[in-house]
């Protein structure tokens, strides 16, 4: 599943080719600072290789994400990650700053939601969120996910939250 759309954000799937969108997006300190803070080029260009690798061993990963325009609004996915000890599968988004405040980011995560139960048959999915990331939390909760517990990650406080198939 290489594309797909929404009514208002088409996905095509990570490849080299959008590198310098995902530099910029990562050298945003207000879009970045709760992905765990800003990314030097070098670790995009770590991060952009893991993630398409990620693709080639799961067969689903990360999308960039564009507007009906064309213009590159931000990247999101579904992708493997470790939370404390546990295998887990994650939805994730980031948009640049002029698309925030639109319904974009529940406009993806129910569609990533939908494409990782229903097309993927993966038993949960789960969305991990800075605690005061109210916008982000307020996105999985109108999603149906349910408030599942509370760790650190990296040394910030977070949130789980998990839907079910």
């Amino acid at each position: 599943m290489d594309h797909f759309s929404t009514s208002r954000l088409t996905a095509e799937r990570l490849n080299e080719d959008h590198f310098d969108d995902l530099v910029a997006l990562h050298l945003d300190a207000e879009v970045s600072r709760y992905l765990g803070g800003v990314r030097a080029p070098e670790v995009t260009r770590t991060y952009l290789g893991t993630n398409m690798a990620h693709w080639d061993q799961h067969g689903f990963g990360l999308w960039v994400l564009r507007s009906k325009d064309g213009t590159f609004a931000g990247r999101a996915g579904i992708r493997h990650i470790m939370v404390d000890d546990i295998d887990e599968i994650e939805i994730a988004y980031a948009f640049k700053r002029e698309f925030w405040g639109q319904g974009l980011a529940s406009e993806i995560a129910t569609a990533l939601t939908d494409i990782g139960l229903s097309r993927f048959e993966l038993p949960s999915l789960i969305g991990i969120v800075y605690v005061g990331n109210g916008a982000s939390r307020r996105v999985l909760e109108k999603s149906n996910y349910l408030l599942e517990q509370s760790t650190i990650r990296h040394g910030n406080d977070v949130v789980i939250y998990r839907i079910r198939r």
